[in-house]
């Protein structure tokens, strides 16, 4: 019986999977391209018919987490739809749903930050700030919505073994308090 090959599309993931794996592990810049392929029983030629480097690899599996937090900035900019409480709650889905990516950024800042990932980052965080205190807020707004933007992500890093719902709905309570009455809105 032959067994069949999987397909380019599903090597392509089972390459990302364990790279994700062996990433956050031992980081990136500890984890060679020979240590993946090895740790899926491939050969290097064959890893590197899929990514031609270690960054280009980091990169594709950032760039999901870069695409959906970019769509979510573009629309609420677009239409200036930010509801505070809504506007959180829907950047604590996309971060939860890339959660092992965003724990591997806080992480690995040093590796991302040299593929250019952190001012991608930082400059979400102006965008969010933005969205949710508006541009001229003074400095003890752009403070609380500061301590709410990065409250809500470390509670993904640091209670990740919480249930979604439980967790969803305990950092969004404080996110929206360290808003105090921007969150009304």
């Amino acid at each position: 019986m032959v067994v069949p090959r999987p397909r380019t599309s599903e090597t392509r993931e089972r390459i990302q999977a364990a790279a994700l794996e062996l990433f956050t592990a031992h980081g990136v810049r500890q984890t060679s391209l020979r240590q993946i392929a090895e740790h899926l029983g491939l050969t290097k030629p064959a890893l590197y018919y899929h990514f031609s480097s270690r960054d280009e690899l980091v990169a594709s599996l950032v760039q999901p987490l870069v695409d959906d937090v970019e769509a979510l900035l573009a629309e609420d900019e677009e239409t200036g739809r930010s509801e505070p409480r809504d506007l959180l709650g829907r950047y604590f889905d996309i971060s939860y749903r890339h959660r092992a990516v965003t724990a591997l950024l806080v992480r690995e800042l040093g590796a991302l930050s040299e593929l250019g990932f952190v001012e991608r980052v930082v400059s979400w965080r102006h965008r969010l700030m933005t969205l949710l205190v508006g541009p001229d807020a003074d400095v003890a707004d752009r403070a609380r919505a500061i301590v709410a933007l990065g409250g809500l992500g470390d509670c993904l890093v640091l209670l990740g073994d919480t249930p979604v719902e439980k967790l969803r709905s305990a950092a969004l309570d404080a996110a929206c308090a360290a808003l105090g009455p921007l969150a009304q809105r």
